[in-house]
C-alpha cells in the first residue's frame, strides 16, 4: 500500500512551534470556538499544561452556538476555560456601523482579555490569526495587535489548510466545522448595530441552522434580510414548502421583505450585480 503523502503540520513544525510558546511563560488563549483558535489552543496545552488558560467572551455579538463550541472544544482538549462577558455596543464607534467597526470591537475585546491576564498573572497573549487571514484588510487585527497579542500561527507559517490538518491530527471537535463571524458583520455598514437587531439575527439563522443547514448567514439592510446558505445547499433551500416555511419564520422575526439567495454563501466575495 502506498504510504500517505506528508501532513503539511509536521511533527518538526509542531515542535518549534510548542517550544516558543513554553518560552513565552503563562498564556492566554482568546479560544472563539471557531478551529484556528481552537488549535491554538490544544497547542498552548501541549507546551504549558495548566499553564495556558483559554479565554471564550461573550455578548450581543457573540451566538450562543459558538460559545456552547467553546466549551465543547476546551474540554476536549483539557484545557482550563473560563467565559467572560464583554460589550462592544458601549463604543459609539461600533453601534456606527462603520467600515471599521471591527476595530472597536476587538479594542473592546482586547482590553478585556489583558485585564483578566493580567489579574492573573499571564505573561503572554495569542490567538488563532493564521498566514491566510493576513491577505485581508482586517481593522480587528490591527486592534489585537496594538494590545500585544501575538499569532502562534502566523509564527509556524499555516495556511487555513494547515490549522484544518493540525485539528484533525488532535481530533478537535470543530475540524470540519465551517468558519464563522460574530453577529454584526451581517449587518450592511451604516445601519446601526442594536443588541435587538443581533439577537433577531441570531433568532433567524437559529431558524435555518434548525433545518440542518451546515452554514447561514442571515444579511440584513434596513429592515430586509437575505439568507445565504452552502451553495450546494441551495437547491433545498429553495424547494417548497421548506422556502415557504423559512420566509415566514424569518418574517415573524421582524424582517421584510427575505430574500432567499439563489447564489449561497459569498464569503467575503463580491455580491453578484443587482444584489446588496
Amino acid at each position: 500500500m502506498a504510504s500517505s503523502p506528508p501532513s503539511p503540520v509536521g511533527r518538526r513544525a509542531d515542535g518549534a512551534l510548542l517550544e516558543r510558546l513554553r518560552a513565552g511563560g503563562p498564556a492566554l488563549v482568546a479560544l472563539s470556538g471557531g478551529v484556528d483558535s481552537s488549535v491554538v489552543a490544544a497547542l498552548a496545552f501541549e507546551a504549558l499544561g495548566e499553564r495556558a488558560r483559554a479565554v471564550t467572551l461573550c455578548g450581543p455579538a457573540v451566538a450562543g452556538r459558538e460559545v456552547a463550541r467553546a466549551r465543547t472544544v476546551a474540554r476536549a482538549i483539557g484545557i482550563d476555560h473560563v467565559v467572560l462577558d464583554v460589550d462592544p455596543l458601549a463604543r459609539a464607534e461600533y453601534r456606527e456601523n462603520r467600515t471599521d467597526r471591527c476595530y472597536f470591537c476587538r479594542s473592546v475585546e482586547a482590553e478585556r482579555l489583558r485585564r483578566y491576564g493580567e489579574s492573573h498573572r499571564l505573561r503572554q497573549y495569542v490567538d488563532g490569526v493564521h498566514l491566510d487571514d493576513l491577505a485581508d484588510d482586517r481593522p480587528g487585527l490591527r486592534a489585537m495587535d496594538e494590545a500585544g497579542f501575538e499569532h502562534p500561527l502566523v509564527w509556524a507559517g499555516w495556511t487555513k489548510a494547515d490549522v484544518r490538518a493540525a485539528a484533525r491530527a488532535r481530533g478537535l471537535p470543530n475540524s470540519e466545522e465551517p468558519s464563522d463571524a460574530c453577529l454584526a458583520s451581517r449587518i450592511a455598514h451604516g445601519d446601526p448595530v442594536t443588541g435587538e437587531l443581533l439577537r433577531r439575527v441570531e433568532a433567524a439563522e437559529t431558524v435555518l441552522l434548525g433545518e440542518g443547514f451546515r452554514r447561514v448567514r442571515v444579511r440584513v439592510r434596513s429592515n430586509e434580510a437575505r439568507i445565504e446558505v452552502d451553495p450546494d445547499e441551495v437547491p433545498r433551500l429553495l424547494q417548497e414548502p421548506l422556502a415557504s416555511y423559512v420566509s415566514r419564520r424569518v418574517r415573524e422575526l421582524g424582517f421584510a421583505p427575505v430574500t432567499l439567495d439563489p447564489h449561497g454563501y459569498h464569503g467575503a466575495a463580491p455580491l453578484p450585480e443587482g444584489s446588496w
